[in-house]
């Protein structure tokens, strides 16, 4: 009896002594990623991934399934489902495509900083884009145009958007137009 005692506390202490050792190795670790030089770039990294993985399913919803995004290095990468899947540098998107992955990328940073902000804080529901459309070709700036009815009828966000282009204008269902003169700008409301 006191030899199969004396082995039952014998294999808890083995027990014990592998936990603690388990432990003991995340505590190390922990330590190690706590100094002050590493602790910055493990947060950035983490935030980082978190960032990429939010904008990759925004991307995914606004480009129709066909791109995601990743990011080796500190390079953002796209996924192009249309073509095996192969990654490539976010700089060969097109026009449109480069305006979807900014974004993407600009609502995943959004949420993340109303995640961050207090209880009570104010949320980011609206997006206002003042972007160069004027450099988009046709068939981009109706990539463009058919992103941001997408988002707008997903119903969670305001998508204002400022523009001189008057073919990304026509499909803006409200619209302010901005006239001014030498003194002063007036406001008026423009319905389709």
């Amino acid at each position: 009896e006191r030899v199969a005692e004396r082995r039952r506390e014998a294999d808890d202490l083995r027990g014990r002594q592998a936990t603690a050792q388990e432990e003991q190795q995340v505590a190390r670790l922990l330590g190690q990623q706590l100094r002050s030089d590493r602790f910055p770039r493990w947060l950035v990294a983490s935030a980082l991934d978190t960032l990429v993985t939010d904008a990759s399913t925004i991307l995914a919803d606004l480009s129709g399934g066909q791109f995601a995004l990743t990011h080796d290095r500190g390079e953002f990468l796209v996924i192009d489902h249309a073509d095996a899947d192969v990654r490539r540098p976010i700089k060969t998107l097109s026009g449109g495509e480069t305006f979807q992955a900014s974004l993407a990328l600009a609502l995943a940073l959004s949420a993340q900083m109303s995640g961050l902000a207090a209880r009570g804080a104010a949320r980011l529901e609206s997006i206002f884009l003042d972007e160069g459309f004027g450099t988009l070709d046709e068939s981009n700036l109706d990539v463009v145009a058919t992103t941001l009815e997408t988002l707008a009828a997903a119903g969670n966000r305001m998508v204002g958007v400022v523009t001189h282009v008057p073919a990304l204008a026509e499909r803006v269902p409200v619209r302010f137009a901005v006239r001014r003169d030498q003194r002063t700008a007036t406001v008026e409301r423009e319905d389709r």
